[in-house]
């Protein structure tokens, strides 16, 4: 079992088992979503996730037809996620886990849209958008 926390501690989810995907995003969304070059996502069955230990808000975007995202209401961290893209999954942000706990993630998404600076181990699966 693992387990992904806030920023401040407050709200957690365990998971069991591996992820279904564990990759990295470089769309729009998830670049202004993290603040980052890129959003990192490990995908879980829903069976997998267990239920959440701590308060949670939530906010329904319209991106991926939609997502509804939980947070931290105290921190604001973006824990998970699920979207209409990917029924019967729910997505934790990576870096939400202890280091090391998922391992290195296998595959880049909307890889046409990375920042031109970033190198990626070439072993990586690629979807260019």
């Amino acid at each position: 079992m693992a387990q992904a926390r806030c920023a401040c501690g407050q709200l957690a989810v365990d998971v069991t088992g591996e992820p279904v995907l564990n990759a990295l995003c470089h769309c729009d969304d998830c670049r202004r979503h993290t603040g980052s070059a890129f959003g990192w996502q490990a995908y879980f069955l829903e069976a997998q996730v267990g239920e959440p230990n701590g308060r949670s808000a939530a906010r329904t975007v319209p991106v991926f037809e939609p997502q509804v995202r939980h947070f931290c209401p105290d921190c604001g961290t973006t824990l998970w996620w699920t979207a209409g893209t990917a029924p019967g999954l729910i997505g934790i942000a990576g870096g939400g886990f202890e280091a090391g706990v998922l391992g290195e993630p296998i595959a880049s998404y909307r890889d046409g849209q990375r920042c031109v600076w970033l190198d990626l181990p070439e072993n990586w699966t690629r979807y260019p958008d």
